[in-house]
């Protein structure tokens, strides 16, 4: 298993952990942030789940305060409480209680290399045609196993 966040208290904001970050980009799971098809399984496994992390305003807040701390707030990955809801069959809770869960879950997330190598295949047999393709996955993925795997 690997962490994919890193708390930040003093932004309460998350950060990618590196080594995630490290093997996502290795195995081509980034598009616009390494934790995009993540979001899809949280919102209920569609496509909206790319924006579960879209809080550009809430960045732009704590940009001055992450500078000081050495952050630069693009990299930040802040909790909006509100994209957590699709007004479907509630809200069943307050946007303090969905925060609260979501940061819990957030501290917590961390994914077997079983699921991120499942997820690795299945998008570069998507990107078969594009330049994204990545003909040595399979190499790429021993890689990870020799470091992560062999501890």
């Amino acid at each position: 298993m690997i962490k994919v966040f890193e708390y930040i208290e003093q932004l309460d904001c998350f950060k990618i952990n590196d080594e995630f970050k490290s093997i996502a980009d290795l195995l081509g799971l980034t598009e616009w942030s390494e934790v995009v098809w993540i979001g899809r399984y949280f919102m209920l496994d569609n496509d909206y789940g790319e924006h579960w992390f879209d809080n550009w305003d809430e960045r732009e807040a704590l940009e001055e305060k992450a500078f000081a701390l050495g952050y630069k707030s693009e990299f930040l990955f802040i909790i909006n409480p509100r994209i957590f809801i699709n007004n479907k069959d509630g809200p069943c809770h307050t946007d303090e209680e969905r925060k609260f869960f979501w940061t819990d879950v957030c501290k917590s997330l961390a994914l077997s290399f079983t699921t991120i190598f499942a997820e690795a295949r299945k998008n570069n047999l998507r990107q078969y045609s594009s330049s994204a393709y990545i003909p040595d996955l399979e190499k790429r993925i021993e890689q990870v196993q020799l470091k992560y795997l062999q501890k």
